[in-house]
């Protein structure tokens, strides 16, 4: 569910004799990879009713003397990308394999077979027509070169491993698992396949959360894949015995391995473990009662009706925290399926209970650009800045909704904030408003207001050049709403509720009283 891709790219300028000529010098060479040549097969397009055959890609090839028997011409569903919609750039490509030693399947195995002879560990993609709404295929006036390579697949094959969990990018991860779990590792199929289920999904889910926009667990969007991650791990894990509450030490293998490429995780590695080991108390609590739950469930079906109905499967969602993959995967697990369409009315029905009432929703997190509402976008600004000064710099806000009479603040925390927390935080915020200092907005490169510390949590909706502003020392932010000119316009600030928004997600709303 992660990988990493190497890639190198053209955009008008070399094509694809330089190519395939660096590809093949990469691969080959003494001074990089030295893979053996015999080794090596390729596959160009062979050719339709759009595009003609690859003649070139294929004599660029046998120039460097790849053997004929080397090199298969495969139709548009292996040697052809794009566009990325219905129009647009898009050609044939050239793909590189390693054979990995295995017998043929058939007299008829190439590198398009799914029997594991042949690894692609490399691609070149030349776009050198533009597809156009009538189907046509025309020439590029500019022709482009974009490739991949899968990291992974490469250390495979350079080591002489079975497979990506037997290279040293896993090594780490897999021996803190086998130090945990009560199983060993190649006891059977299905203790091998719950190792690298949790390595991976744990990996995954480790880069997730330290990425600086990371998100956290949840029911919806991104932080729903994530959530199915993490669960699906510690189901796994339970299957070969990992104690509970260990998801934070595999993760820390992860970061031992990965903080020299992505030294975030390491910056963010208490925030990763805090809401992996929160998100697994959460599962545990359910996981054991749900299965036993599904258990029953089956039981009641029997063997003359095969499918778990929608309902049900919500029920094990709603309940017992279970992702409708989870479901879907127990079920296959015993023979049965799963009613997802059914699933799905039944989460519509619940989606449309839960936002009666909630139809209000503002661009901006804010109703209007009114004195009170640029106020209270102000208190945000000063109320965020107490946040993190009071429960730590992790704090990030997760969205914002202000209104002419309150504001409400979304933040990343793991825990309840505490009375006496909350008072230091009305505390900070009222200072500066006592303080009557200037609200200073100025215009600056998206890169200077990163060095200048300012806090932009929300980068991709900015351009190059972005507006911060600055209370005092206390509050510096990336932000385009409307403000006070000075923190004495605001009143007394007053926070008036605490709770939880969702998973690691806490809400705050507050008001601003002139006295």
């Amino acid at each position: 569910t992660f990988f990493e891709m190497l890639g190198n790219w053209s955009l008008g300028d070399y094509f694809k004799k330089e190519a395939i000529a660096w590809s093949w010098e990469f691969l080959t060479s003494d001074k990089w990879l030295n893979l053996p040549k015999e080794k090596l097969y390729f596959t160009v397009f062979k050719g339709d009713e759009d595009a003609p055959r690859d003649m070139e890609s294929y004599e660029h090839w046998r120039s460097h003397g790849v053997e004929e028997d080397h090199i298969f011409f495969l139709p548009k569903e292996h040697n052809w990308w794009g566009p990325a919609g219905t129009t647009g750039p898009c050609g044939p490509d050239t793909e590189m394999f390693m054979d990995t030693g295995r017998e043929k399947c058939s007299s008829d195995c190439n590198p398009a077979c799914i029997c594991g002879k042949y690894v692609e560990i490399w691609n070149d993609v030349f776009m050198e027509y533009n597809k156009t709404a009538e189907g046509k295929y025309e020439p590029l006036s500019q022709k482009n070169v974009d490739t991949g390579m899968g990291l992974e697949r490469t250390i495979t094959v350079l080591q002489g491993v079975d497979s990506v969990y037997d290279t040293d990018l896993y090594k780490g991860i897999m021996a803190k698992i086998e130090e945990l779990a009560e199983k060993e590792y190649e006891k059977d199929e299905a203790s091998i396949r719950a190792y690298r289920i949790v390595a991976d999904h744990i990996r995954t889910a480790t880069l997730i959360l330290g990425d600086e926009k990371g998100v956290t667990p949840s029911n919806v969007d991104q932080g729903y894949v994530l959530r199915r991650l993490i669960r699906r791990a510690v189901r796994f894990g339970l299957q070969i015995g990992i104690p509970e509450g260990n998801t934070p030490e595999i993760a820390q293998a992860v970061i031992n391995e990965y903080s020299v490429m992505y030294p975030e995780i390491n910056k963010k590695a208490k925030f990763i473990k805090r809401e992996l080991a929160l998100e697994e108390e959460r599962f545990q609590r359910t996981i054991k009662q749900g299965l036993r739950e599904f258990d029953k469930l089956i039981s009641r079906l029997g063997s003359e009706v095969m499918v778990i109905d929608g309902p049900n499967a919500f029920k094990l969602y709603d309940t017992f925290g279970f992702p409708i993959e989870f479901t879907r995967e127990l079920a296959l697990e015993n023979g049965y399926e799963v009613d997802i369409e059914g699933f799905e009315e039944s989460f519509r029905k619940h989606q449309e209970i839960s936002s009666a009432g909630a139809a209000q929703r503002f661009k901006g997190g804010l109703a209007d650009n009114t004195e009170e509402t640029a106020n209270l976008h102000t208190a945000t600004h000063l109320l965020q800045a107490a946040l993190r000064q009071t429960l730590g710099e992790d704090v990030e806000q997760k969205g914002s909704n202000i209104t002419a009479e309150r504001l409400r603040f979304d933040f990343s925390f793991s825990r309840k904030v505490t009375k006496d927390e909350l008072n230091i935080v009305e505390g900070l915020v009222n200072d500066v408003i006592d303080q009557d200092l200037e609200v200073v907005c100025e215009e600056m490169s998206l890169e200077d207001a990163q060095k200048a510390r300012a806090i932009g949590l929300f980068e991709s909706k900015y351009g190059n050049i972005v507006k911060v502003y600055s209370v005092g020392d206390f509050s510096k932010e990336l932000c385009g709403g409307p403000h006070a000119s000075r923190t004495g316009q605001l009143g007394r600030f007053k926070i008036k509720k605490e709770e939880s928004s969702s998973a690691g997600v806490r809400r705050i709303k507050a008001v601003l009283i002139n006295d």
